[in-house]
């Protein structure tokens, strides 16, 4: 039986390759080719659900690379093949209804929610790599709220350098779960689409690493709400 479809755009560089789910905001996972990019996400789609839970919405993790659609391909830049999906693709750009807006902020706030859960029950020493490197948690915490307030400047937020992250946070949700006719948020360079799957990307990114790099730290289950 196939599962549901996985729409993806394929963001492909000199040397990695990201595909990134357009209709699962903040999924996005990388490879060295098109079809280990491909293989990943679908791989993360049971991790994903918990993102989906926390924002209250429904989710289907049975899919395989037989269901994904490659609705749009990019040439990737320099931030890809460092590891981050940097490129706004058309499909990024389509306009958003107010419904489609509020689920990208539903999304985005849940991603938030996941990761500070994460790092709440996480060591402050995680795991090394093969050859001793790898921040510990309040260095990687730290680094997320710094680029969020710099993801926050290109989405023209003022004064993304004084406010509190709550407060950052409740902005970037405002200007994210805004309609859209898809141009970029505060005259800079980053359509509503494209501003929360990065962020969330880079969130849940993050998070990911915490859990994967923890001893034996429970991770506390998310509640459907």
């Amino acid at each position: 039986m196939s599962g549901p479809t996985l729409r993806v755009l394929i963001e492909t560089g000199s040397k990695r390759t990201f595909a990134c789910a357009l209709d699962r905001t903040g999924l996005a996972r990388s490879g060295k080719t098109e079809a280990e990019a491909i293989e990943a996400v679908v791989a993360a789609l049971s991790r994903y659900a918990s993102v989906a839970v926390a924002a209250g919405l429904g989710f289907q993790t049975g899919a395989s690379a037989a269901d994904v659609e490659i609705v749009e391909r990019v040439p990737g830049n320099a931030t890809t093949d460092f590891g981050a999906p940097g490129v706004v693709g058309e499909a990024d750009r389509r306009p958003m209804t107010a419904a489609e807006a509020g689920r990208e902020a539903a999304l985005l706030e849940a991603a938030w929610a996941v990761f500070d859960r994460i790092a709440a029950v996480a060591p402050e020493e995680l795991r090394k790599g093969p050859r001793g490197g790898g921040r510990d948690r309040s260095t990687i915490v730290s680094h997320v709220e710094d680029a969020e307030r710099a993801y926050a400047g290109v989405m023209g937020i003022p004064g993304a350098g004084t406010r509190s992250m709550l407060e950052l946070h409740g902005a970037m949700l405002e200007d994210i779960g805004r309609a859209s006719d898809g141009s970029p948020l505060g005259g800079k360079r980053w359509p509503t689409r494209y501003a929360a799957r990065r962020v969330a990307w880079h969130v849940l990114d993050h998070a990911w690493e915490i859990e994967d790099r923890s001893d034996d730290a429970p991770i506390a289950p998310v509640a459907a709400r």
